[in-house]
């Protein structure tokens, strides 16, 4: 459910990224209480057309009792519509459709030591996890592995710095630019695969990590994934969020299943329950939105898992999953933005 949210105040980090600040009314206060690394869903109508996008809050989380506060990261993407809309044309006082937080990707705060692997906005989630954890657990230690192209180009420079000072001892920063040199720090380049698996043991003990977070550009997870894999982490330990990934390929394994002629999708979405035919096509999100206009749904491309449903009965294919964990997966969860039947009668439950 959407909510029309008044912006606070839009700040420019960069020449390419903003961070935009929204008053929460009393009323809605315990609605937007989010946990860190939860995102937004935005919404706005463009000649007819609704456009929705997803964006990390930035912010810490509030104690309890304490007012939230919700700020989240935007950086301009190329032929994106509503990233140019925040860095050109939104201002305080403007009103904007936001959905309560949402997201698995998140860090309860709690004692350990815990690291993140970040790119570029990929920031954005994970400043909100580390403050938080820092200010509540004086137990627990984070290391933040960043990449950006440029000193000029990196989000939330500032923030990272004060949190710095704050936690001088609990908190460890490196940052790799791939297209300046420093004078200090390691050398410039990409944070590839092979690089990041001589980087992280000699940056921390790898086997005490007690949660990693890599959340950025498809390639530099992929590659920080992999790292790890190869030093031996459980992938239970190991939290990804993918961030631009329009052109990426399927990532289904193996030959496609045939799709029956005629399937039928039960749903049942805030407690009520439909039945539709599944047109030749379409996705199992499609087919629900034609008859329920409040089923959930953001980037629609396997990336935010704002459409993760429960599949009680019946088969699917997914196209693409940039959001599901594999235990959840394992457990019986799709997104329906990505799935496909191949089974004549299919059931989701999205409340579960």
């Amino acid at each position: 459910m959407f909510h029309t949210l008044r912006v606070r105040e839009v700040e420019r980090l960069t020449d390419d990224s903003v961070a935009i600040t929204f008053a929460v009314p009393a009323e809605l206060r315990e609605t937007f209480r989010h946990t860190p690394g939860q995102h937004l869903t935005l919404r706005r109508t463009v000649d007819g057309e609704e456009i929705r996008r997803t964006y990390s809050i930035c912010a810490p989380a509030a104690e309890p009792g304490a007012d939230p506060v919700l700020r989240v990261g935007i950086r301009h993407v190329d032929g994106g519509a509503f990233s140019r809309y925040a860095l050109k044309e939104l201002a305080a006082g403007d009103t904007v459709d936001v959905m309560p937080p949402m997201g698995r990707f998140r860090l309860d705060p709690r004692p350990g030591r815990f690291a993140a692997v970040v790119g570029g906005s990929g920031i954005t989630p994970v400043l909100s996890m580390a403050a938080t954890l820092l200010a509540r657990e004086p137990e627990a230690r984070f290391c933040l592995i960043r990449s950006d192209r440029t000193v000029a180009s990196t989000m939330f420079l500032d923030e990272v710095a004060d949190l710095k000072d704050r936690f001088p001892d609990r908190l460890q920063v490196v940052t790799a630019l791939s297209r300046e040199e420093r004078q200090s720090g390691l050398p410039s380049g990409r944070l590839d695969q092979e690089r990041l698996g001589g980087l992280l043991p000699a940056l921390l003990p790898v086997s005490e990590v007690d949660g990693w977070f890599l959340c950025g550009p498809l390639g530099l997870v992929t590659a920080a994934e992999r790292a790890l894999r190869g030093l031996g982490v459980d992938r239970r330990r190991v939290h990804q969020e993918i961030f631009h990934v329009a052109e990426a390929p399927v990532t289904g394994a193996g030959p496609a299943a045939p799709a029956p002629s005629h399937a039928t999708l039960t749903a049942t979405l805030g407690g009520r329950s439909g039945t539709w035919p599944v047109r030749d096509g379409e996705s199992l999100l499609e087919t629900v939105l034609r008859s329920r206009a409040d089923a959930p749904y953001a980037c629609k491309g396997g990336v935010c898992g704002t459409c993760r449903a429960f599949l009680v009965r019946g088969e699917v294919r997914m196209d693409r999953n940039f959001a599901l964990e594999p235990e959840e997966t394992d457990a019986g969860y799709v997104l329906a933005c990505q799935s496909h039947p191949t089974t004549p009668t299919l059931e989701l439950d999205f409340d579960r």
